[in-house]
């Protein structure tokens, strides 16, 4: 595994020139000067508007309704679950801070971490924020890639998971080749505390969860959208771009959480 590490590490360090300059038609003047974003060139527009339409269709028969029921689950249940699931992304955003020369924050991240797994009963609860540990960001390998200098690439749209592009693609990658303790723990690894299941659980429960949070939200941008698909794309990478800069402001239609939640509730 150690070995597969290293390998891909030099192949992400061979790409970041490439990528550096990849898609660098679309820079974004405010108030006549630049602001460094970088708009991705949509290389394959005609298949990601033919995967987004395939994903519309499975959000409607699927994720909605389970959504709705999810919704049907009283307040403390679901926040005690996206505690739980924030807390389980500290294992990725921990090494990301470290990477991107955030100490400060991989120190509260790491602290935040062993209080809510302990104290907070496996994150249910958020008792680290009672201690003035407040939270953080999140952050991922294809943040880190952005800090580091690389370009986003082309812009894709993946079956049910949605939009990503070249760089955010190689950074879910790393998760997979051990950047990830919760994936190394559960699948990875055969330990008898955890089980593969257990992994693929917390990722369906993440998706539920994040599309609880934003039916009227995501109800709202397809009234209000001529363009659905062009929407999207544009809030995903200006979300992205906002994140890799720490730029603390809200993307058009944006909250200040992720864009996974688009609206708090």
């Amino acid at each position: 595994m150690k070995k597969l590490f290293s390998v891909l590490l030099i192949i992400i360090f061979s790409l970041i020139n490439s990528l550096a300059i990849a898609g660098d038609d679309g820079k974004i003047e405010i108030n006549g000067k630049n602001n460094g974003y970088v708009e991705a060139n949509d290389c394959f527009e005609k298949v990601n508007r033919g995967i987004f339409a395939f994903n519309q269709v499975i959000d409607k028969i699927i994720f909605k309704p389970l959504a709705k029921g999810y919704r049907m689950f009283p307040q403390p249940i679901r926040s005690g679950t996206s505690n739980a699931l924030s807390n389980l992304s500290s294992a990725v955003t921990v090494p990301n801070n470290v990477l991107q020369g955030q100490f400060k924050d991989a120190g509260v991240n790491t602290a935040r971490f062993v209080i809510n797994s302990t104290l907070g009963i496996a994150g249910i609860f958020d008792v680290a924020s009672y201690y003035g540990l407040k939270k953080r960001e999140k952050e991922d390998y294809g943040q880190t890639l952005g800090v580091w200098g690389a370009g986003p690439g082309c812009y894709f749209v993946l079956p049910v998971l949605g939009p990503t592009t070249v760089r955010d693609t190689i950074g879910s990658v790393v998760n997979l080749m051990g950047g990830d303790a919760w994936y190394n723990v559960t699948v990875i690894n055969d330990t008898q505390y955890f089980s593969e299941s257990d992994y693929y659980i917390s990722r369906i429960l993440h998706g539920i969860d994040f599309r609880a949070k934003n039916l009227e939200s995501f109800e709202s941008l397809e009234k209000s959208s001529v363009d659905l698909y062009a929407s999207v794309r544009s809030l995903y990478l200006q979300d992205r771009y906002r994140k890799i800069r720490n730029i603390d402001k809200t993307t058009d239609t944006l909250s200040d959480d992720d864009w996974e939640e688009l609206d708090s509730q």
